[in-house]
């Protein structure tokens, strides 16, 4: 995703006075150009970068929608929503079936010595945005 079509989306929400759509594309861009200072590329803002910052928004969205009280439906159904509009922009992440067989493929001698946290170590640098953590994590173990 290239910070540049954020930025035409978030005015054509503009245009259209879609607010809720406008303000969660705004605070992509926001978290997007906070990490890109932080890392010093404030001018040249790569694609993987805008792919991080979005899996975060994305994570902290769910974790406010998964955390909000059950009778608080108005502000649960605007989480929702953002985190609809999030996922739009959200890179797709790989499948199960397609972590075992990159890690069967290219990790094959680490399988071997049966080391999870070596094995974690080399793969999470590959599949950093790629794919969930949380799914590489299951992956591994059972390959072990």
């Amino acid at each position: 995703m290239q910070i540049e079509q954020l930025q035409k989306d978030m005015v054509t929400a503009m245009k259209a006075h879609d607010k809720v759509r406008k303000e969660a594309i705004s605070s992509l861009i926001s978290a997007v150009k906070k990490i890109a200072i932080d890392e010093g590329c404030r001018d040249n803002i790569q694609e993987d970068l805008v792919d991080r910052a979005i899996l975060k928004e994305l994570k902290l969205v769910k974790e406010q929608l998964e955390t909000c009280p059950a009778e608080r439906s108005e502000l649960k159904a605007g989480y929702q929503v953002t985190y609809d509009i999030i996922q739009e922009y959200a890179p797709t992440m790989m499948s199960v079936e397609e972590i075992t067989t990159f890690i069967s493929e290219k990790y094959a001698d680490l399988v071997a010595t049966k080391n999870k946290g070596m094995i974690m170590k080399g793969v999470m640098a590959d599949l950093k945005g790629k794919a969930d953590g949380k799914l590489i994590n299951e992956v591994v173990g059972k390959l072990c």
